[in-house]
């Protein structure tokens, strides 16, 4: 009986268990030039989530862990993507955030900011997909098609569609480790060809003055809100009026603030810090969040300027 109770404590399983972590002030992980951390109680915050297997006990089980979420591991690994290989782009993830964070922020204050447009960023692959056969990996950046420059997503849009279903694409990907050239075989989805991918703009940041920026490491893009927020509180503009401020998001070149996952974890880990607000992408993350709010005011927001919109209109706690 004991060693059967040993081996479900400790023996893995085939799922992974989503697990909140408290949530922790921006500010000690932000240097900006000219920049100084808040004093007081109002600060920004910024959300992780543990990501671990599961034991068998905890799969068998899952209740026992009120706050956490047990998903399949093709949930957190996508297929062909192993535990190292999800962590090293996560990190990339969290290292672009980091750039778009600083120039939407200081591009709000008036600063001269240079976002150059640099390609289509590979975002997620659809298992099976063309491009799944062909190699592309999330976080690959789509630099040309067929020979021609793709500098923006509608470049690649444009230029995958001048093929006709079953035809192939010779695209240039700048991956991790170079310059590589893959092909993939377009098919029909109803209205256009397609290859099986979902991109997002990359760009390259040219900032007036260094921010940096050191998460260790916590990897993804979701605190890139958080970032941006704390990056204007720390030049000086008191944005959370005393209160202490959650906020979770990916942040676009736009000020565009994208869905995230994890919702249930991190308004946890907002309470167990205590926050007087959570700001969360508008959509699904925001009825996520308001099903286990306590007293969190969850606030949904879809861009940078909404979100000091909605600071603005905080009780004052100074």
């Amino acid at each position: 009986m004991l060693v059967a109770a040993a081996v479900l404590w400790l023996w893995p399983s085939n799922e992974f268990l989503l697990l909140p972590d408290k949530a922790r002030p921006v500010a000690p992980l932000v240097s900006v030039r000219g920049g100084k951390d808040p004093t007081g109680p109002g600060q920004v915050y910024f959300d992780a989530i543990i990501i671990r297997r599961a034991k068998l006990f905890e799969k068998i089980f899952p209740w026992i862990h009120r706050d956490a979420t047990l998903v399949s591991e093709d949930v957190v690994n996508p297929p062909g993507v192993n535990d190292t290989q999800r962590l090293k782009e996560d990190l990339r993830e969290m290292s672009r955030s980091q750039d778009i964070a600083a120039a939407v922020a200081l591009k709000h204050l008036g600063y001269k900011v240079v976002l150059r447009p640099t390609g289509a960023r590979v975002k997620q692959v659809l298992p099976g997909s063309p491009a799944a056969k062909a190699g592309l990996e999330p976080t690959d950046v789509i630099v040309a098609v067929d020979g021609r420059p793709v500098r923006t997503t509608a470049d690649l849009r444009k230029l995958i569609s001048r093929h006709k279903p079953g035809e192939t694409v010779r695209l240039s990907v700048r991956a991790p480790k170079g310059l590589e050239e893959l092909r993939a075989r377009t098919v029909g989805d109803g209205k256009r060809p397609v290859i099986g991918v979902l991109v997002d703009q990359d760009s390259q940041v040219k900032l007036p003055f260094p921010v940096k920026i050191d998460a260790g490491s916590i990897g993804g893009p979701s605190a890139g809100l958080a970032f941006a927020l704390d990056i204007v509180e720390e030049l000086g503009h008191d944005i959370t009026r005393g209160n202490k401020v959650a906020a979770t998001g990916e942040i676009n070149a736009d000020g565009s603030v994208g869905e995230i996952g994890g919702v249930k974890q991190k308004i946890f880990g907002a309470r167990h810090a205590g926050v007087d607000a959570f700001l969360v992408p508008v959509g699904d993350n925001a009825r996520d969040a308001r099903k286990y709010q306590g007293g969190v005011r969850v606030i949904p927001v879809e861009s940078f300027q909404q979100a000091l919109r909605a600071l603005a209109t905080l009780p004052d706690k100074r």
